[in-house]
């Protein structure tokens, strides 16, 4: 009878909803198109943005001490929240933030070097909770810093035309984070709340996921990642930073995730990008894959391929390359010693002893810069400087150029690989290949990881979670290749000074006078710099440090244990480690000398 009556209402009610339901965005993945959820993102990035900014604002020179650090913990943790989608977004800013407490020098030229103090939560934390309160000058320029970047950083955002992937993306990337360096204590030094900081990562991937809901074809697969995250959340409210089972957590949790990743890839039908340091379809940290390979070659480099890197390997082991013939890469690069020579430092071609310590080969690849010193570019580069050096191969490229040319061995492989060009760029190329396929991820580490094998003792994985957290190892050797080479984007290798000695006496050290990364530009903050090593294969390669000092792993973890040079007493300026005791006893030490056997390759355990 009503509608009878009221057919003109009814009509205009009809035409209401009808425009309504019009105007009602498409809650859908829009392939190639900008993302629909955009604003949904933005908005919640603004929210906790402001937040972090609120509670910042509030710290001061005239506070109490109490008053401040209320101030900044509540202001760190919304920061947190905000970090993923500042670290996918906004990468340099995210590097700002959350910059470890150390001089920054960078160099381009004898007349451009630029000395940066950071500005960071970090360096907060450290005024704010170390042994002396500072509140000074430099106190007030950190606070006021962050006072200022956090709106400036909301009111430059660049989240406008994302499409659904770099989002997915972001999220993976976050999730990486977490696993190599937020669980690890590297963003919380002096407190160690890394576990409730990555709570606040989780929370804001909830929440973007969640935006997510309608788009999902598998509903079901909505509701894992819901379930999932849940789970994760919940495991790192409860756990406890020097007692957390980091090799759980990892394998069980961060390994699903990544895996969720791929099904939502599918069920969304995005491609995930393919140009970027890690292979986004891997779904385990450990897996051989994990990284790009591509991308860790220079630009335009030939494909690898089994021909090429067999070349290589010829190549690696001719000893016609030098001008003594009698000397080849595997001289000081010996397979067994995983690419090491087992001397203190390397042997040169008059058999006299080298500078430094051999750094081994296997993942090396993984790395941004090469040589202790970091003088080296890239593998190609590097090999330009062996082949010149009066004690290596002490043979120029064109001399190289024409003793392989000459050689009848190497006519089939160039003809077909490269084009019948015997150049030293393709000779360069084929020796780099070759090293790059010296990442094989195949230790029993590696194996437990992957669900191939369960044989890791109780020890080994304590050592695991005891390297990944109470002992530090992982703020500066960070996995999955377990160097200096950072995440999440694995574009930056780390150097570090550690004070190292000249002599393995502890109880009178004397400090080594090598100046490391101060040449050749002779900047006095940079002196005694050297490029974190990888610790896969360290078994295989002692003796130990940049100069060998160190026959066993027991010295040197002793040496990390009682603070590194500046811990025994010398005057070490800019050491990075941390001067103070870590406080592990015996058995833990015992435990993570035994998780580092556990990372040797069964590639170089084996005959060829």
């Amino acid at each position: 009878m009503k509608i009878v009556k009221y057919p003109f209402l009814v009509l205009l009610l009809s035409l209401v909803i009808s425009c309504q339901e019009e105007k009602k965005p498409n809650r859908t993945i829009t392939n190639g198109e900008p993302s629909v959820f955009n604003e949904d993102i933005r908005n919640y990035y603004f929210q906790v943005l402001d937040s972090a900014a609120f509670h910042i604002k509030k710290v001061d020179t005239t506070n109490t001490l109490a008053a401040n650090k209320d101030a900044f913990l509540k202001s760190r943790m919304w920061y947190k929240r905000a970090e993923p989608l500042i670290m996918g977004y906004d990468y340099e800013n995210y590097l700002s933030m959350n910059a470890p407490n150390l001089l920054k020098v960078e160099i381009d030229d004898y007349s451009d070097i630029k000395r940066l103090k950071p500005k960071s939560y970090q360096v907060l934390e450290e005024m704010l909770y170390g042994e002396e309160l500072l509140v000074n000058r430099d106190f007030y320029n950190v606070y006021h810093y962050l006072q200022v970047r956090i709106p400036y950083i909301r009111r430059n955002h660049i989240i406008y035309r994302q499409q659904d992937r770099h989002h997915l993306k972001m999220m993976r990337d976050a999730i990486v984070n977490v696993a190599t360096k937020g669980i690890t204590g590297f963003d919380s030094p002096m407190l160690s709340n890394s576990l409730l900081e990555a709570v606040a990562n989780y929370e804001s991937l909830k929440e973007v996921m969640t935006f997510y809901r309608e788009a999902f074809t598998d509903k079901a697969l909505f509701e894992q990642w819901m379930g999932e995250i849940e789970t994760t959340i919940a495991t790192l409210t409860k756990g406890n930073f020097d007692t957390f089972d980091r090799y759980t957590f990892i394998k069980e949790h961060t390994n699903r995730q990544l895996a969720l990743v791929n099904e939502t890839a599918l069920d969304w039908s995005i491609e995930l990008n393919t140009s970027r340091p890690l292979n986004l379809k891997a779904d385990n940290l450990f897996a051989a894959d994990f990284f790009n390979m591509k991308m860790f070659s220079p630009q335009g480099s030939p494909t690898m391929s089994e021909e090429r890197v067999a070349l290589g390997k010829v190549l690696f082991n001719d000893e016609n390359l030098s001008s003594s013939g009698i000397m080849s890469c595997a001289t000081c690069h010996i397979k067994e010693k995983a690419f090491t020579d087992g001397h203190k430092t390397a042997m040169g071609n008059n058999g006299e002893g080298l500078l430094r310590n051999t750094p081994m080969l296997p993942y090396a690849v993984y790395q941004t810069t090469f040589f202790y010193d970091g003088r080296g570019d890239g593998l190609e580069g590097q090999i330009v400087a062996v082949a010149n050096n009066e004690n290596e191969f002490h043979l120029d490229l064109d001399s190289i150029e024409v003793r392989v040319k000459q050689d009848s061995l190497y006519k089939v492989p160039f003809d077909s690989l490269y084009d019948a060009q015997v150049t030293n760029r393709n000779i360069r190329n084929a020796i780099a290949t070759y090293i790059r396929s010296l990442a094989p991820f195949d230790s029993k580490f590696d194996k437990n990881m992957q669900g191939v094998e369960s044989s890791l003792s109780e020890e080994e994985v304590t050592g695991f979670n005891l390297f990944m957290g109470k002992a530090a190892c992982a703020t500066c050797h960070f996995p999955p290749a377990f160097n200096g080479t950072v995440p999440p984007k694995y574009m930056e290798t780390e150097f570090e000074n550690l004070g190292v000695p000249k002599t393995a006496i502890f109880d009178h050290p004397i400090l080594d006078d090598d100046v490391g990364q101060y040449s050749p530009y002779e900047v006095e903050e940079r002196r005694s710099f050297f490029k974190t090593s990888s610790v896969r294969n360290v078994a295989l390669t002692g003796p130990y440090m940049h100069n060998g000092v160190y026959e066993s792993l027991d010295d040197v973890m002793q040496f990390y244990n009682v603070g590194g040079g500046e811990g025994m007493g010398l005057d070490v300026p800019y050491q990075t480690l941390p001067p103070d005791s870590l406080g592990l006893t015996p058995k833990e030490i015992k435990a993570i000398i035994a998780f580092m056997h556990t990372l040797t390759d069964e590639a170089y355990t084996k005959a060829d």
